[in-house]
């Protein structure tokens, strides 16, 4: 694989994550952030501080933006605008219309836009997703999904509904995207979202959707923010004609959650895992910016993700089941491959 020049913005604990996998890959990267932390992450790594968000879009092929969601929208039409392809961090808008200008500026410039869905590069969910569509399961009836962690304490916004969309967005759109990967579009969904950020113990939040699959197939997604006790942990128990298929990512004995200082101790399972699901993730971007196959996310899956979390929001503040819409203007760029 050939040398990528990346423009790495933001400077936070997901920048942490990404920066790793590129340097993996040879690229070279410059970083800039508005918060003084890319100097730290340049001198840790070795790589070249930009003084502008112009300087470090100036002749890069890859954008990847790990700043907060309200910024996704403009720093993406600013690296479209100069000519370079987009990784995003999931969500890739807080709202439907972001979203989808940001995949239809993709589309008019002609560049690649991937959202940061790491989730399903993670080898428990690829393993589901083949029982599923090599039918080991049979006929699938009903899926429930969890995910757990402390509450992202580190960075003020996530506890802004406003800024972050609150757990549904946050951190459920994870569950929900892997719901649609495995059981195709979402038509209804019906949730709840609850939050004290100021518990005696520590904020707390959470939300539950259940989600209604064109395909028939019914999908519960529960999401829990906790004290800061609370241990990273993720679930899943889909049951079908021929089957049931469970999963705790706390009955692993080889799994354990780390994270950087700078997350103050919170982070994301690592384990025995093989390859680091954010290496995968990257390096199968990075082959398809360079012309090569592509990757198993899409545009259309980060625009259909963040239009599923805004009818839950909707649902969760009306008490009502909310229809989804997954029409689209015109065909993305690019379509993942199977």
């Amino acid at each position: 694989m050939s040398s990528l020049d990346v423009a790495v913005i933001g400077a936070g604990f997901i920048a942490r994550t990404h920066v790793p996998a590129w340097i993996a890959l040879g690229a070279r990267i410059r970083i800039f952030s508005t918060d003084g932390q890319a100097s730290l992450l340049a001198e840790e790594f070795g790589l070249t501080e930009a003084a502008s968000l112009g300087d470090a879009l100036d002749g890069a092929a890859v954008a990847d933006l790990c700043t907060p969601t309200t910024t996704h929208h403009d720093i993406a039409l600013a690296a479209f605008e100069a000519g370079a392809h987009v990784l995003c961090e999931k969500p890739l808008a807080l709202t439907p219309q972001s979203a989808q200008h940001m995949a239809d500026a993709a589309h008019k410039a002609g560049r690649l836009l991937f959202p940061g869905h790491v989730v399903r590069f993670f080898p428990a969910y690829v393993r589901l997703r083949d029982a599923v569509v090599s039918g080991a399961l049979g006929r699938v009836a009903v899926a429930r999904f969890t995910r757990a962690g402390r509450y992202p304490t580190w960075s003020n916004w996530f506890a802004d509904p406003a800024l972050s969309g609150g757990i549904v967005t946050d951190q459920m759109l994870h569950d929900i995207d892997i719901a649609r990967w495995l059981f195709g579009d979402v038509v209804s969904i019906h949730a709840t979202q609850r939050g004290n950020p100021t518990a005696p113990d520590g904020p707390v939040a959470a939300g539950s959707a259940t989600l209604t699959h064109r395909s028939g197939v019914i999908s519960q997604v529960l999401g829990v923010w906790g004290p800061p006790a609370t241990p990273f942990r993720y679930t899943f128990h889909v049951a079908g004609s021929d089957g049931t298929l469970t999963h705790d990512s706390l009955a692993h004995p080889s799994l354990r959650v780390s994270g950087h200082p700078a997350a103050q101790g919170d982070g994301v399972p690592t384990g025995d895992f093989g390859e680091d699901p954010f290496a995968t993730q990257i390096r199968e971007f990075a082959t398809a910016f360079q012309g090569g196959p592509l990757p198993r996310v899409s545009a259309r899956d980060g625009v259909a993700a963040v239009r599923i979390a805004a009818a839950a929001r909707q649902s969760a503040a009306t008490g009502l089941a909310v229809a989804v819409d997954h029409t689209y203007p015109h065909p993305l760029v690019e379509e993942t491959h199977s």
